[in-house]
């Protein structure tokens, strides 16, 4: 019969008998991919075939450059359950709510470098859950870009910028966070606030370039698109008053006509 699903804490899983030749052994302190996960020990072979431990490291270690991205608040968790499911007495594999959750989410940041989504992952190979997987449509999706910060070249060149976008926010990044919008596009001023409280959330690694000379926190100016669920930050600046381009854009955008898009 079919696996029965269960909500755990770590997320949604199925569970599975294991194979008559499965053996518990401790999760090698190489695997940086599952350190610290909330347990010590794994089966081999694991859900992705691999044999032996140093087979499961050395596998799992290409997806570390993922992880820094942070595409998906639990695509850890789905990873490890697969490079080194949990030792119980029967498997724990995810189901297919948390895979295609995982996969929707990241599989855009991994095609942004030539990567598609592996057909050794491929969801509808693990078993369908009836439970809500609460992350999968409310969380827009990281960028491509590492979005340095940049300079305005001139207020023209910035009103360009801010035309071209389909959003223009003033986020300010501390622990009592504002944020205006100056444009809101094809989504209402509310929406874009939201989802760009998400984004800080998510993006990790831009927000981290936007503040590393910032530790405190500050204000930037953040330009970007919309498309469907998944919120674009393309640009980013500094907000201060010395950046005479970016005030004087910012000051003559309210009453700024764009040109009309052919």
């Amino acid at each position: 019969g079919q696996p029965n699903c269960l909500l755990a804490i770590i997320g949604i899983f199925c569970l599975s008998w294991p194979h008559s030749s499965s053996r518990c052994v401790p999760i090698p302190s190489g695997m940086a991919l599952c350190q610290n996960i909330g347990y010590d020990n794994m089966r081999m072979p694991n859900l992705l075939g691999h044999e032996s431990p140093a087979e499961a490291v050395q596998q799992s270690a290409s997806w570390l450059p993922l992880l820094a991205r942070e595409c998906h608040p639990d695509a850890r968790i789905f990873l490890c359950s697969l490079f080194a499911p949990i030792c119980l007495d029967r498997f724990i594999s995810p189901c297919r709510s948390l895979c295609e959750s995982v996969r929707d989410s990241c599989a855009p940041i991994m095609s942004c470098y030539g990567y598609p989504w592996p057909e050794i992952l491929r969801c509808d190979q693990y078993p369908a859950d009836h439970l809500i997987w609460l992350h999968r449509h409310i969380l827009p999706q990281a960028s491509c870009r590492d979005c340095e910060l940049e300079e305005a070249s001139s207020s023209k060149d910035t009103l360009e910028t801010f035309c071209r976008s389909d959003f223009v926010s003033l986020s300010q990044f501390s622990l009592a966070a504002k944020l205006d919008v100056l444009k809101h596009g094809p989504l209402l001023g509310g929406q874009i606030r939201s989802r760009i409280q998400l984004w800080l959330e998510r993006d990790a690694t831009c927000v981290r370039n936007m503040t590393r000379l910032n530790p405190r926190g500050g204000t930037f100016l953040v330009t970007g698109t919309v498309q469907g669920e998944r919120l674009v930050v393309n640009k980013a600046y500094v907000w201060q008053r010395r950046d005479k381009n970016l005030m004087a854009a910012a000051r003559k955008w309210k009453h700024h006509r764009c040109r009309s898009k052919d």
